[in-house]
């Protein structure tokens, strides 16, 4: 008796968990994401095998891509197939980078009107200028007598920012 309630309690958390995780946004964007990718993966298909791929086919003197393979043995490689999938992929990754574009420009238009300011990330220094300048300046506190210590210092540091 005891062990099923345990069990039942821990059902119910494994549940309460699994409702939290499944009813985040970015879960629920991945999931529209996913299902809108597929049925504009769908019309990618169809403008390449549609519209474009018979366009260059006429181009190239009416050759029919889906229709080129090569015989080896008794295996059919279908390289047309594959250049058409290569095709797909391109408008795919372009249609992707325009709309990363896209969104960016009116992310960046947004941000000027909202007076937001890019923070310009500061090259990181090398480890061992900042060790130097850390000795640099541990020696300018402790004793000015270690000026030419100092300037070794300096030079050094200024020859590995060259």
């Amino acid at each position: 008796m005891n062990k099923k309630v345990k069990v039942n309690k821990n059902i119910k958390k494994e549940a309460d968990e699994f409702k939290k995780f499944i009813s985040r946004g970015s879960v629920v964007d991945m999931a529209i994401g996913v299902i809108i990718g597929g049925a504009f993966g769908k019309i990618v298909s169809s403008l390449v095998n549609d519209i474009i791929m018979p366009l260059v086919g006429v181009v190239l003197g009416g050759l029919d891509f889906s229709s080129l393979s090569i015989k080896v043995g008794d295996a059919s490689i279908k390289y047309g197939s594959f250049i058409q999938s290569v095709v797909d992929f391109l408008i795919i990754a372009l249609c992707i980078f325009t709309m990363l574009q896209i969104l960016n420009g009116l992310k960046d238009k947004a941000d000027k009107k909202l007076g937001h300011k890019k923070e310009e990330e500061k090259p990181k220094k090398d480890e061992q200028i900042v060790l130097l300048e850390e000795i640099r300046d541990l020696l300018k506190k402790q004793n000015k007598n270690y000026s030419k210590l100092i300037d070794i210092c300096n030079n050094i540091v200024g020859e590995l920012y060259e």
